[in-house]
């Protein structure tokens, strides 16, 4: 995949600033247009709850004022790294009722914060976990407050063999295949079939000028989540890559899962494909 066309997705003020100065320097490296997307003209309010005239009003003044600070943060933000005329910040009106993930499928991957738990910012978030899902394209998550110094340097891969890890690793391979960026290919628990080496996953990242170390961890708690950032911590990864939802969208919000317990407590970005 040629990085050409990113959609940066809003989640909230608290955690745009991270995705929008990683997001901007993705667009500087692969000489990239980015679109910044606020949302759409239907809010969590209007949609759910009765409010009075009186109240829309404030709500929309608010709202206006918050779209009005994102708009001049994302400008102030392309103009410094020189895409000023490669960026476009859409207001609710240019989408109507598009949402997010429809309007991501027309974009190579989508950068976004993880949807933040305050009821002050549920009527404008944007899930990335739910965008990954119906938009059939990836999605990096930067975490609220990540300091944004340069891109990652290292990623960590985990791998168990199924459909949505292969398609993670295929969708980031224009990533990892960045020089001079280290890859390490983690797996928790002893999950793998055995393969002959001329279909291998190393075999393919090889194919790929793609050299990769691959760790092996043990599962003694049955945690995969935080076996896989506690190896990001040990090794020094900068990115992990990973698959979304081998099961029901569901059933991961009731039960929880590995995707979505890495996404909301990691300490670094989270590139993701369903």
């Amino acid at each position: 995949m040629r990085i050409k066309n990113l959609l940066l997705a809003h989640t909230g003020s608290a955690a745009f600033t991270s995705s929008l100065q990683y997001a901007v320097k993705i667009a500087v490296k692969h000489e990239a247009w980015i679109t910044a997307l606020y949302g759409n003209t239907n809010s969590y309010f209007d949609q759910v709850l009765e409010l009075t005239p009186d109240l829309i009003t404030k709500l929309k003044s608010v709202r206006e004022g918050r779209i009005s600070d994102s708009r001049q943060a994302f400008d102030s933000e392309v103009s410094g790294a020189g895409i000023l005329d490669r960026a476009r910040f859409l207001m609710p009106d240019d989408v109507g009722k598009l949402s997010p993930s429809e309007i991501a499928r027309h974009y190579d991957f989508v950068v976004t914060g993880f949807h933040p738990n305050r009821p002050a910012d549920e009527f404008r978030a944007v899930s990335p976990d739910i965008i990954a899902l119906q938009s059939g394209r990836p999605v990096l998550v930067v975490p609220e407050g990540y300091e944004v110094t340069g891109l990652a340097n290292h990623a960590l891969v985990a791998w168990d063999g199924k459909r949505a890890a292969a398609r993670a690793l295929n969708d980031a391979m224009s990533l990892l295949e960045e020089k001079p960026r280290k890859v390490s290919v983690v797996t928790v628990g002893h999950m793998l079939r055995d393969m002959p080496e001329a279909i291998s996953i190393a075999t393919h990242l090889k194919r790929h000028g793609v050299e990769a170390d691959f760790i092996s961890v043990t599962d003694s708690t049955r945690d995969i989540a935080k076996a896989i950032q506690k190896t990001a911590d040990e090794i020094g990864a900068k990115l992990i890559v990973m698959g979304a939802y081998e099961h029901s969208k569901f059933s991961q919000d009731i039960f929880g899962g590995v995707t979505h317990d890495v996404v909301r407590s990691s300490n670094i970005p989270v590139f993701m494909s369903h």
